[in-house]
């Protein structure tokens, strides 16, 4: 049994709300880990990844809810999450053995500590010349 963590992180590809098409869960990847969270995680078996751009990382995820997201000051937050924003994440570690063992991260609640505002990018029309 795995007791319950708080990750402090850069938050990256916020699905808090909706599912994420490729998974269908709701996820938010946990970024620029310190060496502290790291050894953390690996001491129970959750694997780090590490990516250029976002450093250490580990994707945490729920199967069924919608990630409970709130401000500094415990306010729902209602607009989407973007990349950068920084947060500390409760988290619960669980087991699994399909496809094969290891230690995945779910995630119980999520404190957004700096917000940044995810705004898609503006669709641009396209003319034949460019075509």
């Amino acid at each position: 049994m795995h007791k319950q963590i708080k990750i402090e992180a850069d938050l990256m590809w916020a699905f808090l709300n909706e599912r994420n098409g490729m998974s269908n869960k709701y996820q938010v990847d946990l970024c620029n880990l310190s060496p502290e969270t790291i050894a953390e995680l690996e001491s129970i078996g959750v694997k780090v990844h590490n990516k250029e751009g976002k450093g250490y990382f580990v994707t945490a995820k729920s199967t069924n809810y919608p990630i409970t997201t709130v401000d500094s000051n415990d306010k729902p937050i209602t607009v989407k999450v973007g990349n950068g924003s920084r947060g500390v994440a409760t988290c619960k570690p669980y087991d699994y053995a399909k496809p094969y063992k290891g230690v995945g991260l779910g995630i119980n609640h999520l404190r957004v500590t700096d917000l940044i505002v995810y705004e898609a990018a503006p669709q641009t029309e396209t003319s034949d010349e460019t075509l």
